[in-house]
């Protein structure tokens, strides 16, 4: 079953987009709730923001690793029973994580080996589930599908971290999961009533690593493409992985017990959902190079704003605005390389995201480090500051996608 050639005049009119929707919001809120939670556990467990940020770290090692690996893969295998067994694997770690924190046996080293389980279902989410909504919603709509996409993830950023510490001070680490569960449930009843299949290539007798390869000389054709990743790579070094710091400002800096993090944490969220519906209502495709740029932007200006903010006040408006600007980089990052990429490479391209995404672990270890040497907000500000640098260095480079993208 392929998606229809005319698009009908609502995306949540389809059927099919809103499950795919449906199981994105599960994936999403699950994430935030499961992130803020373990930072807290492991942050009391142990008192170090080094092992915060690793434990954040792992999550997105496997995209580095593996995302390429995976965007090949993907072609080769029906991409319903590919999606469906993601969401299985994610609901039995964290039904896993539930009983162990209940039988009070739960340790660091647990979370960190599901850091990394979940970390390899995020990593397919770009090649699997993305690819179905483009197709599901159609290239011309995929800008609005990703803003509704990415929108329900920024919502689920300010519900997710606010539930997850009220949770968390009400009956400790084992409710977040124990929730978890039962939304990934959600997502399997989702799963099991949607009727898009991509159906499975026939094999031409070319390797995964032959593929992969199409996939880097199809990215070092088009420069824009080439800009695209390398803003992402930038992104993914010195601002993304602030976050997992948060907990640890909120606690030590701030001075904040768990539900106090937790709403501070949910302001980023907040933001980036604002961010959203503005992309959705006023950004056109001839605008969404400079949407992509000025959001990276704003993000590291707002990192290095709320680490040296002393109040929590003055910290929640640089988190609100922090994902403001990640909202415009996000939705943009991939819609560009969507359309962008050979339609027939797609998958392989997105797959090629998901890697540089996943240089992610280079940034944790140097802002964990960092936290260690000369404290939280130091390392956060600086992060951010050396992100502005890197923009600035690779000007001539990023310049490239404003360029017209395809129609």
């Amino acid at each position: 079953m392929t998606a229809c050639a005319a698009a009908p005049p609502r995306l949540f009119a389809m059927p099919d987009f809103r499950r795919l929707w449906l199981v994105g919001v599960v994936i999403f809120l699950v994430r935030w709730l499961e992130t803020l939670a373990v930072g807290l556990f492991v942050w009391q467990a142990t008192g170090s923001a080094f092992l915060v940020t690793m434990i954040g770290m792992l999550r997105v090692l496997p995209m580095g690793l593996f995302g390429a690996v995976l965007g090949a893969l993907a072609e080769r295998v029906e991409a319903w029973t590919a999606l469906l067994g993601i969401v299985l694997v994610s609901l039995l770690t964290s039904l896993a994580l539930a009983l162990l924190a209940h039988w009070d046996m739960l340790a660091v080293w647990h979370l960190a080996v599901a850091s990394f389980i979940n970390g390899l279902s995020w990593a397919a989410d770009n090649p699997v589930r993305r690819v179905m909504v483009g197709e599901v919603a159609g290239a011309a709509r995929m800008g609005m599908a990703m803003s509704a996409d990415v929108g329900s993830n920024n919502a689920s950023r300010m519900l997710g971290p606010t539930l997850s510490g009220l949770i968390f001070a009400a009956v400790g680490i084992e409710g977040t999961f124990f929730v978890s569960v039962g939304l990934y449930l959600l997502a399997v009843w989702a799963m099991l009533r949607l009727r898009y299949r991509s159906g499975v290539r026939a094999g031409n007798g070319i390797g995964v690593a032959a593929r992969i390869r199409e996939g880097l000389v199809a990215v070092r054709a088009d420069p824009r493409l080439m800009a695209t990743l390398a803003v992402t790579v930038i992104f993914n070094i010195f601002g993304w992985p602030f976050t997992s710091l948060i907990p640890v400002v909120a606690q030590h800096h701030l001075g904040l017990g768990p539900e106090g993090v937790g709403v501070l944490a949910s302001m980023d969220g907040v933001g980036a959902f604002l961010g959203a519906l503005a992309v959705a209502a006023w950004v056109g495709p001839s605008r969404y190079a400079r949407c992509y740029l000025a959001g990276v932007t704003m993000y590291f200006a707002m990192q290095i704003l709320f680490a040296l903010s002393p109040h929590p006040w003055a910290a929640g408006v640089a988190l609100l605005l922090t994902g403001f600007g990640q909202a415009g980089f996000s939705i943009m990052q991939a819609t560009l390389v969507y359309r962008l990429a050979p339609v027939e490479l797609r998958s392989r391209v997105l797959g090629l995201l998901s890697v540089c995404i996943g240089i992610g672990p280079v940034g944790f270890v140097h802002i964990g480090l960092l936290a260690d040497a000369i404290g939280a907000p130091a390392a956060a500000a600086l992060s951010g500051a050396e992100g502005l640098l890197a923009l600035l260095l690779t000007r001539r480079l990023w310049r490239q996608i404003e360029g017209e993208t395809p129609p």
